[in-house]
């Protein structure tokens, strides 16, 4: 078996991938594969429920908020979030703190009037950091302030969320939604595409306050309503029935280890491993994100040159290792250590990192 360190689509448990197997050939006992049910029929609508209602449980969401799951992924929301929430005449704010949130901003502002609340962005281009204390602008005005809690591309995170008060905070937790407990209750949206978590690619749950639905726009097509998934319970459309069946096998696996508080506490030891093994030696790693805002589930670094970057590539290759390639626009090493890479996956990384020579 290889060493997953994908940063997106992710590693699964593997017992969550063996029952998605036996869902392909005879689904709940209907004798068909899960891509062919009816995402009308009986079997099918239970699943989706069912998963639902994990994910509620687990992450302890209040009766004040919707949980719907959606086609399409974060980049959908980027559009779909200023759609239903930006009326006219009114505006959000953004905090930038990576190509991510950049993103969202950039979709948001073709939509209306969207402004900056900070943007951590260094003069090299890079992002190092989220917004400390005070230099969040927080508009009251504002219908949302939008962030992006966990920087796939730069190693960062929101460890701290911040307090908007009347604000309603809206955040893209794509790449840390069940890694740690969080109070729902802050959020006005919480939104997160499956493959990271959740499960395999192709669903997006979104999690919203009643209220902000109930004064969604009503002038755009239904297809991106939210008000209109929510009166379908998220059957409006022909829903991506594999991914949310597997995405039910995760969060089940999920409860049975002991809920979101033991994924956190395993998930702080594989980041102290691993950035301790880094620090141990910083003459041949350089970790850019800063001390405060480093990532417990993406952790990046750089070797003195392009050349030992490829070096270590290939021997991480060599020992059963994939997916540590750096992001396209910054290269580098780049280790997904979400939730379900193992303890010992992290050490094997561990090893390789205290032992190369360069």
């Amino acid at each position: 078996m290889k060493i997953n360190f994908t940063v997106g689509p992710a590693a699964l448990p593997r017992i969550a991938i063996e029952r998605a197997r036996e869902d392909l050939v005879d689904f709940e006992g209907t004798g068909i594969s899960v891509v062919e049910q009816s995402h009308r029929g009986a079997a099918y609508e239970r699943v989706q429920a069912e998963a639902i209602a994990l994910l509620r449980g687990l992450l302890a969401v209040p009766d004040t908020h919707d949980i719907l799951l959606l086609s399409g992924g974060a980049r959908t929301q980027f559009a779909m979030l200023p759609l239903n929430l930006l009326t006219p005449g009114t505006f959000a704010s953004y905090a930038i703190t990576g190509y991510w949130a950049r993103s969202a901003y950039d979709e948001a502002a073709f939509l209306g009037d969207v402004r900056i609340a900070a943007d951590t962005r260094e003069p090299d281009g890079g992002y190092r950091r989220v917004p400390g204390p005070g230099e969040l602008a927080i508009d009251r005005d504002a219908v949302y302030l939008h962030i992006c809690s966990n920087n796939t591309i730069y190693g960062t995170q929101w460890r701290e969320l911040p307090d908007t008060g009347a604000v309603p905070l809206v955040a893209d937790m794509t790449s840390d939604l069940l890694s740690r407990p969080i109070d729902v209750a802050r959020f006005g949206m919480i939104y997160a595409a499956a493959q990271k978590n959740l499960g395999p690619a192709g669903v997006v749950a979104v999690i919203i306050r009643k209220d902000l639905i109930e004064r969604s726009r009503q002038d755009i097509p239904k297809v991106w309503r939210y008000a209109i998934h929510s009166q379908h319970k998220s059957l409006y459309y022909t829903p991506t029935m594999f991914a949310v069946a597997t995405m039910r096998h995760v969060l089940e696996h999920a409860v049975a280890i002991g809920g979101v508080s033991a994924i956190e506490a395993t998930n702080r030891e594989k980041a102290r491993r691993l950035y301790a093994a880094l620090d141990a030696r910083p003459e041949l790693y350089r970790v850019p994100a800063a001390e405060d805002s480093r990532s417990h589930t993406i952790v990046t670094f750089f070797l003195p040159d392009a050349d030992g970057d490829a070096r270590f590539l290939a021997e991480a290759s060599r020992r059963g290792m994939v997916g540590l390639k750096g992001h396209r626009t910054v290269g580098g090493i780049r280790a997904g250590i979400y939730n379900w890479v193992s303890l010992d996956d992290v050490d094997a990384l561990v090893e390789l990192i205290a032992g190369f020579r360069g």
